[in-house]
């Protein structure tokens, strides 16, 4: 309930900047506004996540995934503000309301980078067993980006010791952490 409560206000509450956000991603370069990629959910299941178009091209992620770098020529003016800022993640509060996401959890990696990690990391899949969520432990202990093997293997660690320590409290504090990393994160981009 409390992720339905909070997704519906803050997007009643943002829904002018997803407006403005909307108009300047049009207005930035072609291509539909929205991105939408396969991920992984809640039991391995796939679901349709919802971001801000940033980039100039469109990976599906389910057969290949490259992950932005710095400079990477493929981000859009729009794109590096959004994403810096993570205004880019936004639309995911529709898949809080629809179900598919939570508020707080282990992020979703595309399909192709799940596929890749699975092999290589023990204990990978099981960060499945809980919804994903817009924001997450690992985002905010500075683990937010890099897809490197160790870079990987420490933000699986996060995710599970997340899973293991859940709570309310851990939730919000979470949340209050976020808004004061995505202002500060070196590692968004």
């Amino acid at each position: 309930m409390s992720d339905v409560g909070i997704a519906l206000t803050a997007l009643v509450l943002l829904a002018p900047v997803l407006a403005l956000v909307a108009v300047a991603i049009r207005l930035d370069s072609r291509g539909p506004i929205l991105f939408k990629q396969k991920r992984y959910g809640l039991d391995g299941r796939e679901i349709l996540v919802c971001k801000f178009r940033s980039m100039t091209v469109i990976e599906d992620g389910k057969q290949a995934f490259v992950a932005a770098a710095k400079g990477d020529s493929r981000i859009t003016r729009v794109g590096a503000f959004i994403r810096k800022t993570s205004i880019d993640e936004l639309p995911q509060l529709i898949n809080v309301l629809a179900g598919s996401m939570s508020i707080v959890g282990p992020r979703p990696h595309a399909v192709a980078m799940n596929e890749h990690y699975r092999r290589e990391i023990p204990s990978y899949m099981v960060r499945h067993k809980v919804k994903p969520g817009i924001t997450g432990w690992a985002q905010v202990n500075g683990f937010r980006g890099g897809d490197d093997l160790e870079s990987m293997r420490r933000r699986i660690e996060l995710d599970l010791a997340y899973m293991r320590h859940w709570s309310l409290w851990l939730d919000f504090r979470i949340l209050l952490k976020t808004v004061s990393v995505v202002w500060s994160d070196r590692n968004a981009y």
